[in-house]
């Protein structure tokens, strides 16, 4: 870091400036940025311990992302409420911190900081943007000498940066899970099926791993429309969404072919636990009740067929049109029932 005693402000940190905004510009994925935003804070002060600590979006607590010097392992689990210890003070009050001497703080005790080596001294900054306090930087035991306005002001302007930079990551990854995810059940779309089916044949035929797809389509829904009106049927939908999400195996994904046609797709899985599986399903399924909001409770039957790969196709259209065609032949003959091979 060079140090400024003439009121400009030196090339190598002008550098430093032109480097970082390259970098966190340059990707849109959290944990690169991440890493960036350490990488640029060791270059500048010496010290013993960086971390990073975002903030858990259901939770509303403090979690480490990325830490430097050798306590990742210890840190990975730690939680911190918002104002408890350092970070947790400055993430509540969107305000720098810095404790020259942590004897005299109590709040470097009173957080997870004081799991952590032994702590003399800590610089901790917000990660501010737009849209709020995202997280924090902590700096552990930094070089006396580097404590200066200077120093302190170049971090911030940095911390700014990184804050801008991980929104923007954010907005991202929303806009992307906007356009995989079905508005009226929020279970994936068709699109995603595709992408992630070609990606479980692709496994299939490299690695030998099977995988199995469930095709289901609800019997008679349209009568619910006929009878209750669209409104009903969506939210009949949203809810049938919910619960298919509910009765799936944590491997297993959900998506919402169209219409009243789902499909859940089960990596790794041969056909005969396939058929289980469907057929458990189905029979929790139909046995849910769905309460509607405007007093109605409804249940539901559905038809299912179910194709493996390689077994019943090795393309992405041969396995989603032979669990199509054994879906019509349940249809055909009784309904609410699963059919394979």
């Amino acid at each position: 870091m060079v140090f400024e005693s003439e009121g400009r402000i030196p090339l190598a940190d002008l550098l430093v400036f032109h480097q970082l905004a390259r970098s966190l510009t340059s990707s849109f994925d959290l944990d690169t940025i991440l890493r960036t935003i350490l990488d640029h804070m060791e270059r500048i002060v010496h010290a013993e311990l960086w971390t990073l600590l975002m903030r858990d979006g259901d939770t509303q607590e403090l979690y480490y992302a990325i830490a430097a010097g050798g306590e990742q392992e210890k840190l990975r689990d730690l939680r911190v409420k918002i104002g408890e210890g350092v970070a947790g003070w400055v993430v509540e009050h969107g305000e720098t911190l810095i404790v020259p001497e942590s004897a005299d703080d109590p709040r470097v005790h009173q957080g997870s900081e004081g799991k952590l080596r032994q702590v003399r001294s800590v610089i901790a900054m917000p990660l501010r943007g737009r849209k709020g306090t995202h997280g924090a930087i902590e700096i552990f035991n930094p070089r006396t000498e580097q404590m200066t306005d200077y120093t302190i002001a170049f971090l911030h302007i940095l911390a700014d940066h990184a804050a801008i930079a991980i929104e923007n990551a954010h907005d991202v990854a929303r806009i992307q899970q906007l356009t995989i995810t079905d508005d009226t059940t929020g279970l994936y779309n068709v699109r995603h099926l595709y992408d992630v089916l070609a990606r479980e044949i692709d496994l299939c035929h490299t690695e030998g791993r099977p995988v199995s797809l469930a095709f289901l389509d609800l019997d008679r829904f349209k009568m619910v429309n006929d009878r209750h009106g669209h409104l009903v049927g969506s939210e009949l939908l949203a809810s049938i969404g919910h619960r298919l999400q509910e009765l799936k195996r944590p491997q297993d994904s959900c998506f919402r072919y169209g219409g009243d046609e789902f499909v859940i797709l089960m990596p790794a899985t041969v056909a005969t636990e396939a058929l289980r599986v469907a057929d458990g399903l189905l029979q929790t399924l139909m046995a849910t009740e769905f309460h509607m909001k405007n007093g109605l409770t409804l249940t539901v039957s559905a038809s299912v067929g179910v194709a493996t790969a390689p077994a019943d196709g090795d393309t992405l259209h041969s396995v989603i049109g032979t669990a199509d065609s054994r879906m019509y032949l349940v249809k055909g003959s009784g309904r609410g029932q699963v059919r394979g091979k």
